[in-house]
């Protein structure tokens, strides 16, 4: 069967000569092109579109009759032509749930030697700064303080505040059926100045802060500002990374000690009004139960929190691409890497302290 193309295969006669090719039958064909006069890129796509879909039927179609110029223009075309997406069926096997595994294993490798060596880099600078003191940017480290401590100060309180009546109340529950309600001040205290206090305040520090660093640096990376500033000879990790951790380093354990004061306040007024232990015998129980160790347990783990919580979200932001979905989903990264990274760092503290009998 001899399918003959004549006139002017350009993209304004597409249609008309389309609609006079026949749909593909049961006989091999060939393409006969000598009486074409011209035919442009969309002209050669359906001489080719046409010879695939006979294919497809397991006939063969040959092209005969093309100029030399067609025949280059056909070739040139069919290279360019995008190849098929051949989607092949998911597996559901425990091949495949071993293969995700291990790839995500790996990625997680990856990306924590790469965080790794981001923290080196700011250790490395910090060393740096500490030699040439005039290389600190005290109006940025301030002004990160004041936003990370002296605005954070509310949302922690309260938290700490309602931690400690919640707390109160659901130790009064159960401590009432043995009438030791006494115990509750070393049950409030202990939980509070040891764990819950810096842990929760850190929780919300990466949240609010952490998240807010990856998206300000994630932001300057969109707008080229940070390829600017290194044009300009500036180093980002010292203008833009080292200011906050500093600045987290500084005010996280003041909002701990700010988180421990309002916990142990909530506790004190529920144990008052719940079991009738008189803030004075809440202070004597105190004073009687409670270390001071255990107040420093909590404060030894804040500045470790606020490296992590710096570092991550600057490295989240630095790694954000020219578009908003990296931007959005990077600062999303950053906020469950963060709380992910703090509670295991916490585990690890609370092991190492229980084995050195602290």
């Amino acid at each position: 069967m001899t399918l003959r193309l004549s006139g002017r295969l350009v993209v304004a006669c597409l249609e008309e000569a389309r609609a006079r090719l026949p749909e593909p039958g049961a006989e091999d064909a060939t393409l006969d092109l000598s009486d074409v006069e011209a035919m442009d890129t969309a002209g050669a796509w359906l001489v080719i579109d046409t010879q695939t879909r006979w294919r497809a039927r397991g006939k063969t179609c040959d092209i005969t009759g093309a100029s030399p110029q067609h025949t280059e223009l056909l070739e040139v075309v069919r290279r360019n032509i995008p190849a098929k997406d051949v989607s092949t069926k998911p597996r559901n096997d425990f091949f495949d749930w071993l293969e995700t595994v291990g790839r995500t294993a790996c990625s997680g490798g990856r990306k924590l030697i790469e965080m790794l060596g981001f923290l080196g880099a700011v250790v490395a600078r910090f060393g740096y700064v500490t030699a040439h003191p005039g290389r600190l940017r005290l109006t940025s480290l301030v002004h990160h303080m004041q936003e990370i401590g002296l605005n954070a100060v509310p949302i922690v309180s309260l938290m700490a505040f309602l931690i400690g009546v919640v707390m109160a109340f659901q130790g009064a529950v159960q401590l009432r059926q043995f009438g030791a309600e006494v115990f509750v001040v070393d049950l409030i205290a202990i939980s509070v100045l040891r764990e819950l206090g810096i842990l929760l305040t850190a929780i919300i520090v990466a949240g609010r802060s952490g998240a807010a660093f990856t998206a300000a640096i994630g932001s300057m990376k969109m707008r080229e500002e940070i390829d600017a500033m290194q044009t300009l000879g500036l180093d980002p990790i010292e203008v833009l990374v080292l200011p906050r951790v500093l600045a987290l380093i500084l005010v996280l354990p003041l909002l701990g000690v700010v988180a421990d004061v309002m916990g142990l306040l909530g506790g004190a007024m529920m144990s008052w009004i719940e079991l009738g232990v008189s803030p004075g015998m809440f202070q004597t129980r105190l004073h009687e139960s409670v270390d001071v160790w255990h107040y420093a347990v909590g404060l030894i783990k804040a500045p470790f929190f606020a490296v992590i919580i710096g570092v991550v979200g600057s490295y989240e932001g630095m790694k954000v691409g020219g578009d908003a979905a990296s931007l959005g989903r990077l600062t999303s990264t950053s906020v469950v890497l963060s709380i992910f990274l703090v509670i295991v760092a916490d585990a690890l503290f609370s092991v190492f302290f229980a084995i050195v009998g602290v």
